[in-house]
């Protein structure tokens, strides 16, 4: 069964949350909604983790990248394609066994083709989605390499350039930030980010934190949103200032003095009745 929706209701990073929190695997397909004719971007992921992107399905996207590096001749890539690598199978790996590209090359296609398509996708204001699950992997597109889709919403948060669409979605600058993950951390977050993730003890707010590391309040709320999204953090809220107190006028003197007349009148009787137990068990002794 397919996912559906958009962008507005469902944002994308909480989109890569669920899909690397259910351990997805499919097709992403997202198609922006205020262009004519839409543009296609398919996002393909595995057990929570992308693998591949393109623009396209005819499985040549990958195989015309690696031509544009002119590293090999297109005539062998195509021979290998071909009669060397299995369809199911990733074509990177495949090409780097048997010689024709590096680790390096791989690495280099793969930000080529997913993580500078990741930061375009970031960009975009609304769009339609369709989660397809237990879509057939393209291992035409697949260079072998894969990122964490929440990893992967870090860096696309880190050069998104409006949050206009997000406004409603950041955390309260009054509230604070707890961890939820404990561990080294320091190689998926950036410098900033780190500052920030130190904060989370729940006990100081986000405009406290903006003003102790001199950081605009939106800046610190856009940071605290990708640690809330990707599972590093949650919201809470703080009490901030005094809790409101009413002023107390004292009694009017009447009820004061009512007050005390049935103490007293109370205290009169709680005597009487002792004097009266006390006759009852003793013999009185008249005098003559």
């Amino acid at each position: 069964m397919a996912i559906r929706g958009y962008l507005s209701d469902l944002s994308l990073p909480e989109l890569f949350h669920l899909i690397e929190q259910g351990k997805k695997t499919g097709l992403l397909t997202l198609r922006t909604a205020l262009t004519s004719p839409s543009i296609p971007y398919y996002v393909w992921v595995h057990q929570g983790r992308i693998v591949a992107t393109a623009n396209r399905l005819d499985g040549q996207g990958l195989i015309a990248l690696i031509e544009q590096y002119q590293w090999v001749s297109d005539r062998v890539v195509a021979k290998l394609v071909q009669w060397c690598c299995p369809t199911g199978k990733p074509l990177g790996l495949c090409l780097k066994n048997h010689g024709v590209l590096q680790t390096e090359h791989l690495k280099q296609l793969f930000q080529v083709q997913v993580l500078q398509q990741i930061g375009v996708l970031f960009q975009l204001k609304n769009a339609q989605f369709k989660l397809e699950q237990n879509v057939p992997l393209p291992g035409r597109e697949m260079t072998g390499l894969s990122i964490p889709a929440t990893e992967a919403t870090l860096m696309g948060l880190r050069v998104r350039p409006n949050w206009d669409t997000l406004a409603d979605k950041l955390p309260d600058p009054n509230s604070g930030l707890i961890s939820t993950k404990t561990g080294q951390l320091r190689s998926r977050l950036d410098p900033v980010e780190w500052q920030i993730w130190e904060y989370t003890k729940g006990t100081v707010s986000l405009k406290m934190i903006a003003r102790e590391l001199r950081l605009p309040i939106e800046k610190v709320q856009q940071i605290a949103f990708a640690l809330i999204t990707v599972g590093l953090a949650e919201e809470v809220p703080l009490f901030v200032g005094n809790l409101p107190t009413q002023s107390v006028e004292p009694l009017p003197a009447q009820l004061t003095e009512e007050s005390e007349s049935k103490t007293l009148s109370q205290s009169f009787v709680q005597n009487f009745m002792g004097f009266l137990r006390n006759s009852k068990s003793k013999p009185i002794s008249v005098g003559t």
